[in-house]
């Protein structure tokens, strides 16, 4: 059997460990190169040897990615934190008439984004509320008094705004999104994003995470992210751990990512984010999920993926982040050296060198890459934006990274 770059020490640990012959079979298929089916995954996911399955991970990355492990230096401009869903676990969402209820104005978005210019960054993270002007008529008049007659309509403008004045590029999460509003957007747009979060609708039932948020039904998540294939955007998504989701429902949802990637091939990352309980939110008592249930999800989106895809996992949401780089990651996502994270306040990024110190221990180099991934721009030219075609080149060296790139 020809494991091309791998080590005898793995042999020895598949053959030695307590693993049935249906798991060790196939994490040697995966080793291999070759995928693993729907089946062998809920039997993996279900193995408690994760030292078996961190390791066949990282022999994935390492043979594909190398030793590189990028991330984004970005600028988090939360454009409105009022929103049409309530999810039981989100502490970022406001009520209109709260008194932190926001609709940034051009002029603050654009402060946001030259503090992050300033900074050496490179990508302006609009993230806001899904559609927050079909729930609430005094979102609606006071978008129209900016002149506007919908959020998407507005963050385009923004958008632009911040291309123009900054020459920062945008990478927008407005939630679902009608084919329409996608290629709206996409002209200002160096990729986009839609995190799917679970497959499950039993999430979206009485007393689910999800009861009352309808842009959360996973029909409409999973369209908006196969319309993004449809328009060549370069797009983000991936799943939240430990919402109340089964062991099978995360497979599932890896498993219809994968199928809507193999259709289009627009889908550069996938994220593996893990649930924080928020102060005040209906789940703020609710367990979170420990370091190595995370470490297990890593390991296992990078077995069904092998090794052509980015996998992601948010550095700032866990004390023990460096264990994410044994099971499989080979990006850390955005990192702000300005501004917080707005949806997770009270988990602070690392610092860009802390990040580069932990990385190079770990064996690794940090590079800085723009929101769309090098091999997007390097072999995929045709999904990106037309109008920031020429200006994505004049950043990146030849290999797709930034160039002269700080941190």
């Amino acid at each position: 059997m020809n494991i091309i770059g791998s080590e005898q020490s793995i042999f020895d640990l598949l053959e030695d460990s307590n693993l049935d012959s249906e798991v060790r079979e196939a994490l040697y298929k995966s080793l291999e190169g070759r995928e693993i089916k729907k089946e062998d995954a809920y039997h993996l996911i279900k193995v408690n040897n994760l030292q078996a399955l961190m390791a066949v991970a990282s022999i994935i990355r390492n043979n594909s990615k190398g030793k590189r492990i990028t991330y984004s230096r970005k600028i988090f401009i939360p454009l409105t934190n009022i929103c049409r869903n309530r999810c039981g676990y989100c502490g970022f969402r406001k009520e209109p008439n709260d008194k932190d209820a926001e609709i940034m104005k051009p002029s603050k978005v654009l402060s946001f984004a030259k503090s992050g210019s300033k900074a050496n960054c490179t990508e302006a993270l609009f993230t806001l509320g899904e559609k927050p002007e079909q729930k609430y008529p005094e979102v609606k008049q006071e978008l129209k008094r900016l002149g506007y007659s919908s959020t998407p309509e507005y963050l385009r403008d923004m958008c632009e705004l911040v291309i123009e004045k900054t020459g920062l590029l945008p990478h927008s999460n407005p939630g679902v999104m009608t084919k329409r509003e996608l290629a709206y957007l996409k002209e200002v747009n160096a990729s986009m994003g839609l995190m799917l979060e679970n497959v499950s609708d039993r999430l979206c039932d009485k007393n689910g995470p999800h009861e009352f948020s309808p842009g959360k039904r996973p029909k409409l998540r999973l369209a908006t992210i196969e319309n993004a294939g449809h328009l060549k955007i370069p797009f983000t998504t991936g799943l939240l751990i430990g919402i109340g989701e089964s062991l099978g429902e995360i497979v599932d949802s890896l498993y219809a990512i994968k199928e809507i990637n193999e259709k289009y091939g627009h889908i550069q990352e996938i994220i593996i984010q893990n649930f924080r309980a928020k102060p005040g939110t209906p789940m703020q008592s609710h367990q979170e999920p420990n370091v190595k249930d995370v470490t297990k999800i890593i390991a296992l989106a990078r077995i069904i993926f092998l090794g052509k895809m980015n996998i992601q996992a948010p550095p700032n949401l866990s004390n023990e982040y460096d264990t994410y780089l044994s099971a499989g990651i080979n990006d850390w996502g955005g990192i702000s050296p300005v501004t917080k994270d707005f949806v997770n306040p009270e988990a602070p990024w690392p610092e860009i060198n802390n990040l580069k110190k932990v990385t190079e221990q770990k064996g690794f180099e940090l590079k800085a890459r723009l929101p769309v991934y090098p091999e997007f721009i390097v072999d995929k030219a045709d999904f990106l934006p037309e109008p920031l075609k020429s200006y994505i080149y004049s950043l990146v060296n030849d290999e797709g990274f930034v160039k002269e790139a700080s941190g």
